[in-house]
């Protein structure tokens, strides 16, 4: 993909190659222009609006996926089972097959063609709620909540001070994980903001790119590709020493 980026369309459709040409400046430089090919958005445009999707759409995803996890594992009442059951049947239901109910609710809430119905819904993110609760039955002692209980600490305030700092490598593996699929995401988008095209993602940024087949830049597609790919990198480098601390804690034997 780096390589493909400093390379001419031409070149590209050749075939394979292992040596980087000098094309890369042209094929940024055409990408910034590259507004008349996608309704008038530019690259710039369409990273911002991935990235006011997928940063609190990870935050909510994280944190309410973690205090669901923390409720059914530290607190035993009537229930507890089937909910943990429908959690965990939720999570074999493909987005496909609900899509045009929700997209009736967002009608319905007039949040069609807004950035809400892609934020929202990471609230419930079964997956999140599953590894997190797997995570927490090996790696936090009920002990410690125990001892906070007896010294007066609040429920949330023994969750946000205590249970999360020590949930830190598996905050950080999920946000990873919530990060690169919330910003990969085109099925949702495209069909949220299908009216709305100045609000359109990289995802859908690219896919504009590549419409059209007569005038295809494969040059131009490659460096998207490689801004696309940016941030997730960003994002795996600023979190891994927090999945490496937590792997050396757990390494750890008394």
């Amino acid at each position: 993909m780096i390589i493909n980026s400093t390379l001419k369309s031409s070149d590209i459709l050749t075939g394979i190659k292992l040596l980087p040409g000098s094309q890369f400046s042209e094929n940024f430089k055409n990408l910034l222009d590259a507004g008349s090919k996608t309704s008038g958005v530019n690259v710039l445009e369409a990273m911002l609006n991935s990235l006011m999707v997928t940063i609190p759409a990870t935050i909510l995803q994280i944190y309410f996926g973690s205090l669901t996890a923390y409720a059914v594992t530290a607190y035993r009442f009537k229930g507890r089972n089937f909910m943990w059951g429908f959690i965990y049947a939720i999570m074999m239901i493909p987005t496909q097959v609900s899509i045009v109910g929700f997209i009736k609710v967002c009608n319905l809430t007039h949040l069609y063609g807004t950035f809400w119905p892609l934020i929202i819904p990471a609230i419930a993110a079964p997956t999140t709620v599953y590894f997190m609760k797997q995570y927490m039955e090996t790696g936090l002692s009920l002990e410690i909540i125990e001892a906070a209980r007896i010294d007066g600490s609040s429920e949330f305030a023994t969750f946000n001070t205590i249970v999360l700092p020590l949930l830190k490598p598996a905050m950080a593996t999920q946000a990873i994980f919530g990060f690169v699929a919330s910003w990969n995401n085109l099925y949702t988008p495209s069909l949220i903001l299908a009216t709305e095209r100045d609000k359109m993602t990289m995802p859908m940024y690219i896919s504009a790119l590549k419409a059209d087949d007569k005038n295809r830049d494969w040059g131009l597609i490659y460096c998207g590709l490689l801004v696309t790919v940016l941030p997730i990198m960003i994002m795996y480098f600023f979190l891994s020493k927090y999945i490496i601390a937590g792997v050396a804690l757990g390494g750890v034997k008394e």
